[in-house]
Order: C-alpha cells, then structure tokens, then sequence
C-alpha cells in the first residue's frame, strides 16, 4: 500500500534537495528495498520534464560477484562506468538494506581492489555533481533503532520531512564562525584533541547531500592534530561492529588506535597512507536524532554530536588528505553521553551538546523544531 509520506519526501528530493531542472538527467539507484520511493521519484521526475535512469543492487548477488572480482574486469567496468557517471547531472541513491551483514565475508583484498578502481567516480559522484543518499525504512533498519517498524516509519518520515530550508538558514552563522576560525580544541571523556581548521573551508549540510541531515563539515589541516580521542558510539564497517574506539594523534597521523576489534580496526587504518589521518571535522545538530541506532547516516547527525574522520577529505572542504576510506566515526556531547566541550579559538561555543555563543542559539533543538 502506497503511504502519502513517500509522496512528499519525493518532492523535497527532486525540489528541495536536487533542485531538479527540465532536461537533466537523473540516476536513482536502489540498493535491496526502495522501489516505492523510486517508483514516486520517477513519476515525479517525468513531471518536471527530467530523465530518470534507474539501477538497482541486490547484496545477496553483490557478494557473490564481488568475492570473483579480477583486475581485468574491473578495468573493463571502469570504462563503461565513468562514461555513465560522467555523463548525467544528478544521483539519488536510496538505501533499503535488509542485512547490513551481507558483505562481511567479501575478501578485504577484493574490497580494496574495487575501491581503488572506482575512486575516481567515487569522488566525481560525492563532488562534482549534485546528489543525495536516503535509507529507506525496512524492518532491518527498524530493528538497528530498537523500534517497532510502525514507530520507526513515523520517527523516518518526521526526519525527513524537517524544514531543511530553515536549518540551513540557521546554519549561516556556525558556517562563518567556522570559516573564520584558526584552532579547534575538544575535550571530554577520555578526549583531549586540539587542532587547526585554518583555510581549508567551510561547507553546510542541511538536506543537499543526505537525508537526514544537519551539520556543518571542514577539516583539520593534515599535520595539525594532536591528542586522544574517545568515540561514544558504536560503528559498523563492513560488517564488524566496532565499540570503544580510541585513536591518539601525533602530528595528524594516528599512532595508536584501540577498540574492542583493535587488531581489525588496525588492518583499517593500514588501508592506504591517507587511512591513518582525518579528513573531515564535523558538528551535528539535528534535532529529531538524539540516539544512535548503528546507522551512520542517521547518527552522524544526532543533536549535540560531531564526527571526526579518519580518511579521504571532501575536495569542498580539502585538507589535501586521500584514501579509500572515509569512517565517520561519532561523539555525542550531551550529558547523559558523558559530555563535553568545543572550543574555538579560545572561545567556548558549545558544552554539554547545547550551542552556548550567542550566535549559535538558533541551532539549539529547541529552536530549530519551533
């Protein structure tokens, strides 16, 4: 049965979020579950006088052609790939997985080698042309958030129905503190961290990139960050969840990184040179996310959060740093997590997950849900 919610996050996608326009060419790419949420997109897309282009994945037959990957192939695909890639204005990728675990016995040998291959278009896609990503609310991901799947539906829909024109106009001062801003100090629990954002950029994530979304993203300058760090939520990455992740910086690079997997999380960072420092500094603010639930895209966002990620850098907010990785790995401040404090330069802008300089008030949850 076609729920009326889909309808209408359709429109802030194609609206909102792409900004559609007559005569581009859009592809909608469904990995397992989605194809109602395509299916409006479509339809909707057709409306605006675009061209939908539709792909789908299935995990299940994903794991088994990417355990058989070779050299040869990949080279072939890669071809075939970027011409696609290359050649339309915008991607909405709708994600409706159903066992997150799927891929977990693929070769990490087989997972790199299709990284490094496909890291061009990776990062044409993330970079060079408009696009958004969006899970779709499957049972799986209803169980990952301790919910009944109705309740989770409910919680999915109000995220993604926020005002995200008003949060990205609550957003302008925090984008130009930061952008103004020299060095970043952050302590809490088990963390002491400081370094310098210096002209490197500034970016605003409020419904462009990801739904859900709120936050707004730079990164340390490579060399600049020194200290310890002591992550407060679970990450899954690629099928291993990890807990308890402490990372201790000395000159950007990690030297030392502990977790309840330490010896994987270890062959991780060992990916390539760029896996060992950080490419994105990020605070969150959504006000409908307060707890994590094991999804990135979801807990990357939580009110009173940021992420500090070891890997490749966003080229709009660049560092210079690459690596086929990019784990975005999540603190939350707020009391009940332990709490916390960001500093920027000498300033302190935010304790305990509320924003406290005058000029940030109006990303406090309090007011971005008026």
């Amino acid at each position: 049965m076609r729920d009326e919610r889909l309808g209408r996050i359709a429109d802030n996608l194609i609206s909102y979020s792409l900004d559609v326009q007559a005569g581009e060419h859009i592809m909608i790419m469904v990995v397992d579950e989605g194809e109602l949420l395509a299916a409006e997109l479509v339809k909707k897309l057709y409306a605006k006088g675009a061209y939908p282009h539709l792909r789908f994945i299935r995990p299940k037959v994903q794991r088994e052609w990417m355990k058989g990957l070779s050299e040869d192939q990949l080279v072939q695909m890669f071809q075939w790939e970027q011409e696609m890639w290359y050649g339309i204005h915008g991607y909405i990728g709708i994600h409706g997985e159903t066992n997150d675990s799927e891929m977990k016995d693929v070769p990490e040998e087989k997972n790199r080698l299709y990284a490094q291959h496909f890291h061009a278009i990776a990062q044409h896609v993330d970079n060079r042309i408009k696009g958004i990503r969006i899970n779709y609310p499957t049972a799986a991901l209803a169980q990952k958030a301790k919910m009944p799947t109705e309740e989770f539906e409910d919680f999915y829909y109000k995220v993604c129905s926020l005002d995200y024109r008003k949060m990205s106009v609550a957003c302008e001062p925090l984008y130009q503190l930061m952008d103004q801003t020299e060095n970043v100090r952050i302590v809490g629990p088990g963390t002491e961290l400081s370094f310098s954002i210096k002209g490197i950029g500034t970016r605003v994530a409020a419904g462009k990139r990801n739904m859900p979304d709120g936050e707004v993203y730079t990164s340390p300058v490579k060399d600049s960050i020194n200290g310890t760090i002591s992550y407060n939520v679970a990450s899954q990455y690629k099928g291993t969840t990890f807990e308890d992740i402490r990372l201790t910086f000395r000159e950007g690079k990690i030297v030392e990184a502990t977790a309840n997997h330490t010896a994987r999380l270890n062959e991780i960072l060992d990916t390539d040179e760029g896996a060992r420092y950080i490419g994105e500094f990020a605070i969150a603010f959504n006000p409908a996310i307060l707890h994590p639930m094991g999804d990135t895209l979801f807990d990357e966002k939580i009110a009173g959060s940021f992420h500090l990620t070891p890997g490749q850098a966003y080229i709009q907010a660049d560092n210079g740093n690459r690596s086929t990785i990019h784990w975005d790995l999540v603190n939350i401040q707020r009391p009940e997590y332990g709490g916390g404090e960001i500093w920027f330069d000498d300033v302190l802008i935010r304790r305990d997950g509320v924003f406290v300089h005058p000029a940030l008030l109006g990303l406090n949850p309090q007011q971005l849900l008026l």
